[in-house]
């Protein structure tokens, strides 16, 4: 019932605003992508033959996901309405995460080879999604080729490892050559720069403006930080923080919430990072319940402004604290309750202009009970999520909704109409998070309770005539066997 109830709104969504879903990786603008960010060796592994000295019990090593395993089971990320896979690193490197780079110019033979790579990123584009592609700079491993050619583009970290001076000017030279003719060969749709905030500024914007020359379409940080020219999208400082600790339980203080949802605009929104602890890790150590805090955060993520970035294994509540434990290998059977939801979630985002890009107006913020209203001139919605430890109300008034509408529930099928007093009275219960299409007053269609009514009186007619003819023939059966009975 649910499925027809959703697939209902969104059909009238299509229909009333005149707008088609989002789809085609060419026509997307970065504004309107949903970005599921993964680890090559973390997602599937298919192929046998590059599993060269791999340990899929211990976190630390390499598990065996490879370019071929990746591309074998894409679907699953396409079919939750991902626009753009961002796999991390897929250079040489000492550890399965990728930061430890050896070398740029060739792939990590754990992976896979060019060959695959290339079939990856044609699978990708043929399920209408874009590939973004991790650069390590700043930890890279001391065995780097260009550390043995170039010693002096390096300084060493505390852990041994090096990182680029990005503001030489060989370094930048050098990074733009390898990256110009990767993006030329390989046709990625965008790079993300790790230790983003440690690059220099000037050496970002050229590297920005090269690969745009050579095709690539997006340049992202990975990190909280400030707008930087060149990056197209940078991390919303505060966002992590803010949204871990408003949903990690009930009765959460949320007031953080209004400040980072009206900043959030054309920023990437994200709960995890692959650099630390889950989200999930939050929630048992304040013993919640993960289902729960899950599904109210993939709603606020979801329907909030910006530019939301999901960490694998979220829609599996994957737990860990360090970077290796929170790095688990891809369980693909996982229960599907939280990959419904954010599929639910996404078919709408992607359909809806006013929830990527609309208007935002909080409505309500208040002991943990949260009410806003996303909007373009087509279309309007209402978001309510209690997060609080009761049932909450809230009246919507019709400057906000307007007259003669109606409020149409996403996940539990409410339908909320104008009350005598002219407001709509928003009902929720305890950690419930709803969704509301606002759509014209729907009349009782008396044509239809007419035919209804008609059918039932046909029906009654019709049982009435076979209790007849049924008591006629048992009648006649009598008869016959007394007529019998006397000639006998």
């Amino acid at each position: 019932m649910k499925k027809k109830w959703i697939s209902g709104i969104l059909t009238s969504v299509l229909l009333l605003t005149l707008v088609s879903p989002v789809s085609a990786q060419d026509e997307l603008e970065l504004k309107d992508e949903f970005i599921y960010d993964t680890l090559v060796d973390r997602y599937f592994n298919k192929k046998i033959d590059n599993d060269y000295e791999v340990n899929a019990v211990d976190p630390a090593a390499f598990n065996g996901g490879d370019f071929d395993g990746m591309a074998s089971e894409i679907l699953f990320v396409k079919e939750m309405g991902f626009t753009a896979l961002s796999i991390g690193p897929v250079f040489s490197t000492a550890t399965y995460d990728g930061k430890s780079v050896l070398d740029y110019t060739e792939f990590e033979r754990h992976f896979g080879t060019d060959e695959e790579f290339k079939e990856l990123v044609t699978e990708v584009h043929d399920q209408e999604m874009k590939v973004i592609v991790d650069i390590p700079t700043q930890q890279v491993n001391e065995n780097h080729v260009w550390a043995i050619e170039n010693p002096e583009w390096f300084t060493e970290n505390e852990d041994g490892s090096l990182a680029l001076d990005t503001a030489n000017s060989e370094v930048q030279e050098a990074l733009i050559s390898v990256f110009e003719e990767f993006t030329e060969t390989y046709e990625v749709d965008g790079y993300r720069l790790q230790n983003a905030d440690q690059l220099d500024p000037a050496f970002i914007l050229d590297f920005s403006e090269a690969m745009k020359g050579a095709g690539s379409s997006y340049l992202l940080s990975d990190r909280e930080m400030e707008e930087t020219p060149g990056f197209d999208a940078v991390v919303l400082p505060g966002v992590e923080e803010t949204l871990r600790a408003a949903y990690k339980n009930f009765d959460q203080d949320m007031t953080g919430i209004s400040t980072i949802m009206e900043q959030s605009e054309g920023k990437l929104i994200q709960v995890d990072s692959l650099l630390g602890s889950r989200f999930t890790a939050d929630i048992v150590d304040v013993n919640g319940f993960p289902p729960t805090r899950w599904t109210l955060l993939l709603t606020q993520l979801l329907t909030m402004p910006g530019i939301p970035v999901i960490q694998y294994g979220s829609e599996a509540a994957m737990n860990g604290v360090e970077a290796t434990e929170s790095h688990q290998i891809l369980d693909m059977a996982v229960d599907k309750e939280l990959v419904d939801h954010i599929t639910d979630l996404t078919s709408l985002r992607n359909a809806s202009a006013a929830l990527r890009t609309g208007d935002l107006e909080v409505l309500h913020d208040e002991d943990g009970w949260l009410v806003y209203k996303r909007s373009n001139d087509e279309e309007t919605w209402i978001v309510a999520i209690n997060n609080s430890s009761s049932t909450q109300n809230f009246n919507l008034s019709t400057d906000v909704i307007g007259e003669g509408k109606e409020l149409r529930g996403l996940f539990e099928s409410d339908i909320i109409r104008q009350g005598e007093n002219g407001e709509y009275r928003v009902t929720q219960d305890r950690e419930i998070a709803e969704v509301f299409h606002v759509t014209e007053e729907t009349s009782l269609n008396t044509a239809y309770i007419a035919t209804l009514a008609i059918m039932y009186v046909v029906f009654m007619l019709f049982l009435w005539f076979v209790w007849r003819k049924g008591k006629q023939r048992k009648a006649d059966a009598a008869k016959q066997k007394e007529n019998e009975k006397a000639v006998q």
